[in-house]
């Protein structure tokens, strides 16, 4: 395209969830809701970890993490959503939507990379269990974590910063509720070949280095439960895991779902709702997953509940 025909975006326009004014208020009712939950089930995950001395373990501290970042990663697109569920024009400017598409992949790289760490966990404590504690030490748990934070951070830097500097001339209508990296690569018109292939290597390695390291994880895993002679046993130690598999399964579900989509769903109405899944009710569901599996957490949360009633009693 030629530079005098090209026009510069300023800002972008959110289409949202729907366009159709009599829908807003229970969709804003339904979405306020579930954030109000996430940021309450995570913040109760985190409190009683933080708490309970029972609870300091590698485990629980990845859990910890995590639960702080499905906070951070419901917060970088519900609240956008919610205000412009009543906002005349439904806009984000430029350097916003870049700034929400550099956490939004800050984020969701996160939430990839602790899910495998703690298969990784899972998998020293069911298959070394001699050398657990000093194989995930105190240091290593931290170094690990700030080491994916980093890894994290750089690459959602670099994507941001690439996207930034294409140009966007065919519309500024994005059609979904937050930006995400497809809706902003079909609205630019610049050459963006060398920029997919960065994607498919690069991209790809981020993204599914850790599924394949969840996989091996539970691969080693299932083989080591299957030389267990007691059913108990087996059970116990699969127990530990459960929890854990039901989140991993909720997150790379709907990233699946949403890469892999049939020919014959629509696609802006199929990659709004799975949208909705992965951002929103994967993030709300987790602390629930974890709480309503996990025996020691249930404990902790009544413990405190008991202290919390027996203060009130005493004021």
């Amino acid at each position: 395209m030629d530079k005098e025909n090209q026009t510069t975006v300023s800002e972008f326009i959110l289409l949202g969830l729907s366009d159709q004014p009599g829908h807003q208020p229970w969709l804003f009712s339904v979405f306020f809701t579930a954030y109000i939950t996430t940021l309450l089930g995570n913040a109760t995950i985190i409190f009683i970890i933080r708490v309970e001395s029972r609870l300091h373990t590698p485990m629980y501290f990845f859990l910890c993490n995590l639960s702080f970042v499905d906070i951070c990663f419901t917060s970088v697109t519900v609240p956008k959503l919610l205000i412009n569920m009543f906002s005349q024009k439904k806009s984000i400017q430029f350097i916003g939507c870049v700034t929400q598409f550099f956490f939004f992949l800050l984020i969701g790289n996160m939430e990839s990379f602790l899910l495998s760490v703690m298969a990784y966990d899972r998998y020293v404590a069911i298959c070394n269990p001699l050398h657990y504690t000093t194989v995930m030490s105190w240091n290593f748990c931290t170094g690990i974590v700030l080491l994916v934070w980093l890894i994290s951070a750089l690459h959602s830097l670099i994507h941001s910063v690439i996207v930034s500097s294409l140009l966007y001339c065919r519309s500024n209508i994005i059609h979904q509720f937050f930006c995400n990296l497809p809706s902003l690569l079909q609205l630019s018109c610049s050459d963006i070949t060398k920029y997919q292939i960065l994607i498919s290597t690069e991209g790809s390695l981020v993204v599914i280095g850790p599924f394949i390291l969840i996989v091996v994880s539970y691969a080693l895993i299932a083989f080591t439960l299957l030389k267990l002679p007691s059913e108990q046993g087996r059970w116990k130690a699969f127990s530990t895991c459960f929890s854990h598999l039901a989140v991993v399964t909720l997150f790379y579900g709907t990233v699946i779902f949403l890469n892999f989509r049939p020919s014959s769903i629509n696609s802006v109405d199929y990659d709004r709702v799975v949208s909705v899944l992965f951002t929103i009710v994967a993030p709300m569901l987790n602390p629930f997953i974890y709480s309503l599996r996990n025996k020691d957490v249930k404990d902790a949360f009544k413990k405190e509940l008991c202290k919390k009633k027996i203060l009130f009693c005493l004021a």
